[in-house]
């Protein structure tokens, strides 16, 4: 949808920005947005470091943190 736009209608779309959100605001719209795609890209980036250690194998097994330990003596009154 992106790809179809042209001069004219960048043109338009901005103008009715500036009409919606006024001239004022822009600059910490346009802050907020950047810091918002910042912390999105580096999200992805830390996921994705995840999922190449995870394939790897460098991460610990899950199965054997889940299992109950038996360090404790049980009290059995019966």
């Amino acid at each position: 949808m992106l790809s179809n736009l042209n001069g004219w209608h960048l043109l338009i779309l901005i103008l009715v920005v500036l009409l919606i959100f006024g001239a004022p605001k822009l600059p910490g719209l346009a802050r907020s947005l950047g810091q918002s795609m910042r912390i999105f890209r580096s999200e992805v980036k830390a996921m994705k470091d995840d999922d190449s250690s995870n394939a790897k194998g460098n991460a610990p097994d899950a199965a054997a943190s889940t299992e109950p330990s038996n360090d404790k003596p049980t009290n059995s009154n019966s």
